[in-house]
């Protein structure tokens, strides 16, 4: 598998194409070593936001993975980034969400709140409770900006695919006829603020992702190579069900870097 333009970082999802949960697909530390030799920047990027970037570091170390938190891009930062542009000094939110977006949107002077919120973010939740559901339709329905983390139905996890961010939105959709602003992938953003930190061009970027609607459509409108890896949610069949493909389909990310070496 030859390049069809010089590759200068990875920007890669996280769950699905390094782990599933608490699974490493693969042996991590060795093929870190192979992306070193390389000489490949590296940046990591995911729609979940249940962790902070901080987490994330650690997860990584715990797989044998050094990682620094300028390396990191998730849903939460990015939702934190795109209201501080609105309200640079920050202000209530209402939250559905864990303990990672909490620290993102805190870190950013946004804070939770049941007293007029400026925004509603909604975001995976394994705690989520009715009252919740109730207490953000309520804010939706008055008007109040309405965002989603990332659009994804389900995740993986080593006992299968779970119920995922999209799968909460449906709901506060179905309550109040109104659709959240998304910003993880399927939208650039991410990608955006990572070809930025890496400084180089999009097309030196190769984003690698196991879903198509989400991690290789948002890398294509990004302006970069893409890679599906097959150890996540889209296999084969499905992509071949999209008009638009990934420049390489691989089996895993081992195998992708050994190709394309």
């Amino acid at each position: 598998m030859t390049s069809r333009h010089p590759i200068k970082a990875l920007i890669l999802d996280m769950d699905g194409v390094l782990w599933r949960d608490t699974e490493p697909i693969g042996d991590l530390p060795a093929l870190f070593k192979k992306i070193d030799q390389l000489d490949w920047k590296t940046v990591f990027v995911t729609n979940n936001a249940t962790r902070s970037v901080s987490q994330y570091v650690e997860k990584l170390a715990a797989f044998g993975v050094n990682a620094d938190q300028g390396q990191i891009i998730n849903s939460g930062l990015a939702t934190a980034l795109y209201l501080k542009e609105s309200y640079p000094s920050g202000g209530p939110v209402y939250i559905i969400g864990e303990v990672g977006l909490f620290n993102s949107l805190e870190e950013h002077g946004f804070w939770q709140s049941i007293e007029k919120p400026i925004a509603v973010i909604a975001s995976l939740d394994r705690e989520l409770t009715y009252q919740k559901l109730k207490l953000a339709s309520t804010f939706i329905r008055a008007g109040v900006t309405f965002l989603g983390t990332n659009p994804d139905p389900s995740l993986p996890t080593p006992e299968g695919y779970v119920p995922g961010t999209g799968a909460i939105l449906a709901a506060l959709e179905a309550a109040t006829g109104r659709k959240p602003i998304i910003m993880g992938k399927p939208a650039p953003s991410m990608y955006k603020i990572a070809i930025d930190d890496l400084q180089i061009e999009p097309i030196n970027a190769l984003v690698v992702g196991d879903q198509m609607p989400t991690d290789i459509a948002a890398g294509i409108e990004a302006g970069c190579q893409t890679a599906l890896v097959l150890t996540g949610v889209s296999d084969e069949s499905t992509a071949a069900s999209f008009d638009y493909q990934p420049t390489y389909i691989a089996p895993n990310l081992t195998q992708l870097i050994d190709d394309l070496k």
